[in-house]
């Protein structure tokens, strides 16, 4: 959980030990104290920490490699808040972890002060992992992974092949599942809601967001990864919302 606090001060890294459906977790997160109301970042696939690790993701541990359910990430991402004590914070997901926030966002709405959704799923038509699931299916996962990481990285979408360049080091196998319907989920939440997106990504369902009451901020120079390309203006759109 990353506190609205000077620069200057210090970050700290802690492990949690926690247990979800009988899994046990060992998290590694980062956070800062501060007066203000924390801002809680969910990472997408294949990313790592800006407030923890979701299970699977670079230095956090969990016991059943395969446990990386939709639910279960919701789950743990509850855990987690319950154990930092954050009882009022801002919320913003980046690709799957903007489905996950989704879950919290909408089942604890008034704990949420605004959501910011990066990227984030909302339809069959930006899935980035779980469409591949099926258009490339494999019997094994690890096949599917070290390919999915290879169409990745020949990908012309922008930063694509930076992504791709750590995955492996980041990322434990599994399947991502989810059938819920999002954007009805997403739309009518009770707060200040941001839709961010890069330019080179022309979604059909904008237009609805917006009639909705969504605020659109669209990223110049990006596609997926506006945290790479524009970081900038990323967190300047973002401080217009807090």
């Amino acid at each position: 959980m990353n506190g609205l606090v000077a620069s200057g001060t210090e970050l700290v890294r802690e492990k949690l030990d926690l247990e979800v459906d009988g899994a046990a977790l060992n998290i590694a997160t980062i956070s800062r104290k501060g007066d203000l109301v924390p801002i809680v970042f969910f990472h997408g696939f294949g990313s790592t920490k800006e407030a923890y690790d979701a299970p699977g993701c670079r230095e956090t541990f969990r016991s059943d490699v395969y446990k990386r359910t939709i639910p279960f990430l919701v789950k743990t991402a509850e855990a987690v808040l319950q154990r930092k004590g954050a009882q009022k914070y801002h919320l913003i997901g980046h690709s799957v972890g903007g489905l996950t926030s989704l879950m919290p966002a909408r089942q604890n709405h008034s704990n949420v002060l605004s959501f910011v959704n990066i990227e984030g799923n909302l339809t069959s038509e930006d899935c980035l992992l779980s469409r591949q699931i099926f258009t490339h299916a494999r019997d094994d996962s690890e096949s599917f992974f070290k390919e999915f990481i290879e169409r990745t990285r020949r990908s012309p979408g922008f930063s694509s092949a930076l992504y791709a360049t750590s995955l492996q080091y980041k990322v434990l196998y599994g399947r991502f599942v989810d059938n819920c319907d999002l954007m009805t989920m997403f739309s009518p939440l009770p707060f200040p809601r941001m839709f961010m997106y890069g330019e080179r990504n022309r979604w059909s369902y904008l237009g609805r967001l917006e009639e909705n009451g969504v605020e659109l901020a669209k990223i110049p120079l990006c596609g997926h990864f506006p945290m790479y390309l524009n970081p900038v203006e990323k967190w300047r759109r973002i401080s217009g919302i807090l």
